[in-house]
């Protein structure tokens, strides 16, 4: 358990200064109105005195074909809408303010000379730059990066889905992937995000009879490790597993469970610790079939109370053929415990009685993803030439509850409203199909992928301007949420109230304080201080003996809560650079040497 600790000021904390200015920004995102995008005109006067001064102080030496430090400025005196034009001029601007130039041995201006001629120059580069900014727009245009994608898939479709590798790394650029400057688009991108649609509609789309329900209460004296192996480890008693080790080798899977059915699963553990002179004793879960690197493959951490049986209750999705292990923490090495025996061990041990597990979980079924999609519409037995039991979702009205359907989908997945233009190149991909003779569920199928590769949904679309209502959700989602708008920004959207200063405060603060906005606190901080390459490297267990699993993700968690505590607490900026206060655990606090009686628990 992780709670607020007085302690005396870190310097670590100063790690956090960078950030400063960042973190006030979080909390006033909605007051800073968007610059104009209407260029004022250019100003006679101003032009006159660049000419006069680029005349009297630079032409001589940058013109002509061999100009100096092969810097023109001829060809270019006038045309400040030229992009390259901007950029010499620029460079000129740094260097006249410098005082760089004129050279020294050569004719240099008065003070007040300088001083207009810089300032018409700034003007006339800020006017060509709003100018710009009014026909291309502010940013470059971005898409969504890997995390987004997966997020918005998620919250689109009501689907568990994790593409994993499927999808390439996205580029960064001052340390961020979400820099649009850094992005590419290929084929070889487009053909996985095929793919990546192909996964998310079939688990989305549910054309076979529900999975049938489990609910099991195993014992782990029962797993095959358990019975085979040849180290004494392992207490049975009457009514538990008593495990006495803490050798990775020894961690006990939950066989017994594995599921051929992928979906959400409940489990129960009842776990207590025994001969621990009253103190708890830890003990991990991690999801089978994972490589367990920094948060990854963890459910958590978990202390189990001396003596007293307790349960401990999580549920997670599981793919298909995939469990659970269990392993305690700090407890003695497989090779001491072995020496002695188990039945004459008389160090702590963690006693597991049991562990049940009920799933898949479905609210009803079809499922939620597949009622988003197709809502009441009745389901039929897939044609005869299909072997299995499988159903297929039709309609008496193909192309209306194709239309019905698509357009739904579309606002959805374009974050914004939408016109028969944008709908009807996707009834017209339905039409076709069922004229080729692909079932109603087919057609729609093969509208919803092209949706899904437009670039409407891949791509965060700005226009030129001030931004849209639109546009201004989008930001704000994909900036505190990783992930689309929900229906309540979007409606905000719609009827044009987030450029209504208190409505756009309002939303920010209630985004901030959803649960999505985690994903804030991850990936922004795992970007910033490089949270999420730790696992990059691994300190040697022989230099620091100290260091495991369980400190690793502590030391994780302690950064975010850390992050999260200023930011939700609307604390002074100072806390970045010098804090009272930290966020410990059990492990931490013996680490960093700070009393306490926290448990080591991170669930």
């Amino acid at each position: 358990m992780f709670r607020r600790r007085s302690v005396p000021p870190c310097a670590a904390a100063a790690t956090f200064a960078c950030f400063a200015c960042c973190a006030a920004a979080f909390r006033i995102v909605a007051a800073e109105p968007p610059p104009s995008a209407t260029a004022p005109p250019s100003a006679p006067a101003d032009l006159a005195t660049i000419r006069a001064a680029a005349t009297k102080h630079c032409l001589r030496c940058h013109s002509g074909a061999a100009p100096e430090g092969k810097l023109r400025l001829d060809t270019s005196a006038h045309d400040f809408a030229d992009a390259e034009a901007r950029r010499i001029w620029t460079q000129a601007l740094r260097q006249i303010e410098s005082g760089r130039m004129p050279p020294e041995d050569e004719p240099r201006p008065s003070a007040d000379e300088r001083a207009g001629f810089t300032a018409a120059l700034r003007r006339e580069l800020r006017t060509a730059e709003l100018a710009r900014r009014a026909v291309e727009g502010r940013v470059v245009l971005r898409r969504l990066n890997r995390v987004e994608y997966q997020n918005t898939i998620r919250d689109l479709f009501g689907i568990d889905v994790t593409y994993g590798e499927l999808l390439p790394a996205d580029s960064a650029a001052d340390g961020f992937d979400t820099a649009g400057a850094a992005h590419h688009t290929s084929s070889f991108l487009m053909e996985r995000y095929l793919e990546a649609a192909e996964t998310a509609l079939d688990l989305a789309i549910v054309n076979l009879p529900q999975p049938p329900f489990v609910r099991k209460r195993l014992s782990c004296k029962d797993e095959r490790h358990v019975k085979v192996t040849t180290e004494k480890v392992f207490r049975h008693t009457d009514d538990a597993l008593v495990f006495f080790c803490s050798s990775l080798w020894q961690a006990v899977g939950v066989n017994q469970f594995y599921p051929q059915d992928g979906g959400r699963y409940r489990f129960r553990i009842s776990a207590s610790a025994v001969q621990s002179d009253g103190e708890p004793v830890t003990f991990r879960v991690t999801a089978g079939n994972t490589r367990l690197t920094g948060k990854s493959g963890l459910i958590g951490y978990f202390d189990a109370p001396p003596d007293t049986p307790t349960v401990f209750e999580f549920e997670r999705h599981f793919d298909p053929r995939t469990t659970i292990s269990i392993l305690p923490y700090g407890l003695a090495s497989a090779q001491a415990v072995n020496k002695i025996g188990a039945e004459a061990w008389d160090g702590p041990g963690l006693a597991v009685q049991w562990v049940e597990v009920e799933g898949p979980l479905y609210d009803a079924w079809p499922p939620e993803s597949h009622r988003r999609l197709f809502g009441d519409l009745p389901q039929k037995p897939a044609p005869a030439y299909n072997r299995s039991k499988r159903v297929e979702t039709t309609s008496e009205r193909p192309l209306v509850d194709a239309e019905r359907i698509l357009r739904a989908f579309t606002r959805r997945a374009f974050r914004r409203s939408v016109t028969d233009a944008d709908v009807r190149p996707f009834v017209d991909v339905v039409e076709a199909k069922l004229a080729a003779d692909y079932s109603f569920e087919q057609a729609v199928r093969s509208a919803l992928k092209g949706v899904l590769l437009s670039p409407d949904f891949l791509f965060l679309s700005e226009r030129p301007g001030p931004l849209t209502d639109f546009a201004l959700a989008s930001r704000l989602s994909y900036f505190l949420w990783s992930t689309m708008p929900d229906d309540e920004l979007l409606a905000h959207a719609e009827r044009n109230h987030l450029h209504d200063e208190a409505v756009l405060r309002a939303q920010v603060e209630r985004m901030l304080e959803h649960p999505k906005s985690a994903n804030l606190t991850e990936h922004f901080v795992g970007q910033w201080l490089g949270l999420r390459d730790i696992d990059f490297t691994e300190p040697s267990h022989i230099l620091y003996p100290e260091f495991d699993h369980l400190l690793k993700v502590s030391m994780l968690r302690e950064t975010e809560l850390f992050f999260d505590e200023v930011l939700r607490g609307d604390l002074s900026i100072a806390n970045f650079v010098d804090s009272d206060f930290a966020l410990l655990n059990g492990r931490l606090g013996k680490h960093y040497g700070v009393a306490g009686d926290d448990g080591r628990a991170i669930e």
